[in-house]
């Protein structure tokens, strides 16, 4: 079996921080490589060298065993390597079809921009279906859910003819059957002879799917193992050096305080004119978890939008303690220890060009704390944002005036969370907010969810991942077309939840 990828001595650095040192992996045809560490263990930083994103400041790569040196993605394209990002790559304005047509980037096309759009729309229908997933071509993608926009990224990449694949976290978003769905087709295509590099967390994926299995920590390659032949202990004991002790889940009824978010008929329109909410009824407590379930597509976003306060042409009843809250903007929901964890951290949460102590200190802009908007105490700030970063474990953080888009997915969500909870939160909304993170960080955000619950908040929890809710949730309801459509006490019936999401009226 030939070396589809190989990448040997890479060394990177980012604003004098060394990312990968003499980091190496090689990927062969026809197999599923897994590569597994924390987050900010390297793993992404040298999959974008592979991808043609970084030029490594040392080291070689090798495509079929021939040294290259990529000048940039569209070099990688025409070299077959394609990568789905964890963060999306998507034209938001755009339809489905439209980005993936500028994906393809093919020269000088005989016929005429809508033929030739209709004939991607078609391509994209075969492929979706061959994939098993649901997705309308001529759909926006500021339309659909972070789920459905995670699979239009792998149908970019695979319609553009990549046979070196680069999945980072592809099943974050996804649903139990979604993800069986979509690691079977991978390792369908493997066996017909692609070379597929799958960046994930989840060990049973890795055990399940995964030929052989690279470790990574602190930039460097720790060890290339067969999965099937190690055991889950000991990859753990490699991604992180020591054992996480899983928290454990909900284990009953708790004594919780009165209601504090009601949402009666809440309904909204999405852009395809659709109900995207259509008359969500649910109460959160003050002292629980209420977990939303269900598949991608359904109304979470909107919900979660709603919550923040970036919901338009919104009906129905919103109401924190008893008070209004349809028509309160976002900056005043703050204002009522409302907090917040996106989806997105990045397009919702995050300012990456502004540095570490700015995106933690805009939290309480507004409150005064830092003098007037033309005149911040800078070095308040800084003292605030250094205090939170070690409370809350943010790594990777050399100075807080570096930008937070150096920080990697995990410590950038627990920023977002450092600065959340900066005042004792009374309501919670969190959106996904385990995706993409590793087993410690998980484990870290989890926590800080439990204590806030433990503290008296209520926390509305929002998420795809099923274990997530099933973990967490002191009540689950199951979201489908835009309504809760069952209820569950902990500890729920797997099988009963993942029925209600997908067998419903």
């Amino acid at each position: 079996m030939t070396n589809a990828l190989a990448l040997t001595g890479i060394r990177k650095s980012f604003d004098g921080f060394l990312a990968l040192n003499e980091a190496h992996v090689t990927v062969r045809w026809g197999e599923v490589h897994a590569l597994l560490g924390e987050n900010g263990a390297g793993k992404s930083s040298l999959m974008n060298i592979a991808a043609g994103l970084y030029k490594p400041e040392a080291g070689e790569l090798l495509v079929d065993d021939n040294p290259v040196r990529l000048q940039g993605p569209r070099d990688a394209a025409r070299h077959r390597i394609g990568m789905v990002h964890q963060h999306f790559k998507l034209v938001r304005p755009f339809t489905v079809a439209e980005n993936i047509l500028l994906g393809l980037a093919e020269p000088d096309p005989p016929q005429g921009y809508r033929q030739r759009l209709a004939e991607v729309a078609q391509r994209i229908r075969t492929q979706a279906e061959a994939l098993g997933f649901a997705i309308d071509p001529l759909a926006r993608v500021d339309s659909l859910s972070i789920a459905e926009q995670q699979r239009v990224e792998i149908l970019k990449v695979l319609l553009a003819g990549a046979r070196i694949l680069i999945l980072d976290e592809p099943t974050a978003v996804l649903t139990d059957q979604e993800a069986a769905n979509l690691l079977t087709t991978v390792r369908t295509l493997s066996r017909q002879g692609a070379a597929v590099v799958l960046v994930t967390h989840k060990m049973a994926d890795v055990k399940a799917y995964a030929d052989r299995v690279t470790v990574m920590r602190g930039g460097r390659t720790v060890a290339t193992v067969d999965p099937a032949a190690t055991p889950v202990a000991e990859l753990v004991r490699l991604t992180v050096g020591e054992g996480v002790p899983a928290a454990a889940g909900p284990t009953g009824a708790r004594t919780r305080g009165a209601p504090l978010l009601s949402v009666r008929g809440l309904a909204t329109t999405a852009s395809g004119g659709q109900r995207a909410l259509d008359g969500v009824d649910l109460t959160v407590h003050a002292g629980e978890i209420y977990g939303i379930a269900g598949v991608g597509g359904n109304g979470q976003g909107e919900l979660a939008g709603a919550v923040m306060g970036l919901a338009r042409d919104l009906n129905g009843e919103l109401r924190l303690d008893g008070a209004d809250l349809t028509r309160v903007p976002p900056s005043a929901r703050h204002a009522l220890r409302i907090a917040a964890i996106p989806a997105d951290r990045y397009s919702h949460a995050l300012a990456g060009t502004l540095s570490v102590a700015e995106n933690f200190g805009i939290g309480q802009v507004q409150s005064g704390r830092y003098g007037p908007f033309a005149w911040l105490r800078q070095r308040r700030m800084a003292l605030d944002a250094r205090e939170a970063v070690a409370a809350f474990d943010v790594l990777g953080v050399r100075s807080v005036a570096q930008k937070a888009a150096l920080l990697s997915g995990g410590n950038a969500q627990k920023l977002v969370i450092a600065r959340e909870f900066s005042r004792a939160p009374r309501l919670v909304l969190a959106h996904s907010p385990s995706r993409g993170l590793d087993v410690r960080a998980s484990a870290q955000v989890h926590a800080r969810l439990r204590a806030a619950r433990d503290g008296g908040a209520a926390v509305l929890l929002i998420s795809e991942d099923l274990d997530e809710v099933l973990a967490l949730a002191d009540r689950i309801g199951v979201m489908a077309r835009g309504r809760i459509v069952a209820e569950f006490d902990a500890p729920a019936d797997r099988q009963a939840v993942g029925q209600a999401m997908t067998h419903h009226d």
